[in-house]
């Protein structure tokens, strides 16, 4: 079974190697980017071949938002799951995330464990997800 490719997008190589630390343990395969600019590049050398991407908002060159509109602009990435990892917290950069097209918005600093827990329910819609749900129906 191919390994699930994921897009971390983000000008802090901090934020990137951890992120990339955490998804890669979890048998994600990952592509990283500085910026949007490099990330709709490498989008475009993987022929768009990816699973999923995880974006900051402000980065130099191209920013979040704009990475964001440029892939829902796509056909082939309409239905890409987009995760927004940003220090923005006011609801106004929310709003703005999900208007352009984001599929969720996590604010910085966050746990591995909840980035995670978000990243396997969107590439994994139809499963159950055990957190504290364990009595469904």
């Amino acid at each position: 079974m191919d390994k699930k490719k994921i897009v971390v997008v983000d000008d802090s190589t901090t934020v990137v190697k951890f992120v990339s630390f955490a998804l890669k343990n979890k048998g994600y395969q990952v592509v990283t980017a500085c910026d949007g600019m490099d990330a709709m590049e490498k989008i475009s050398a993987l022929d768009g071949k990816i699973n999923m991407v995880i974006t900051d908002l402000n980065m130099p060159n191209v920013d979040g938002y704009t990475l964001i509109a440029t892939l829902r602009n796509d056909v082939a990435h309409k239905e890409l799951p987009i995760i927004i990892l940003s220090s923005e917290e006011g609801s106004e950069d929310k709003e703005r995330g999900i208007e352009v097209g984001a599929t969720s918005y996590l604010v910085k600093p966050f746990r591995p464990d909840t980035l995670l827990l978000e990243v396997s329910r969107l590439l994994n819609p139809d499963k159950i997800i055990a957190n504290n749900n364990h009595n469904a129906d």
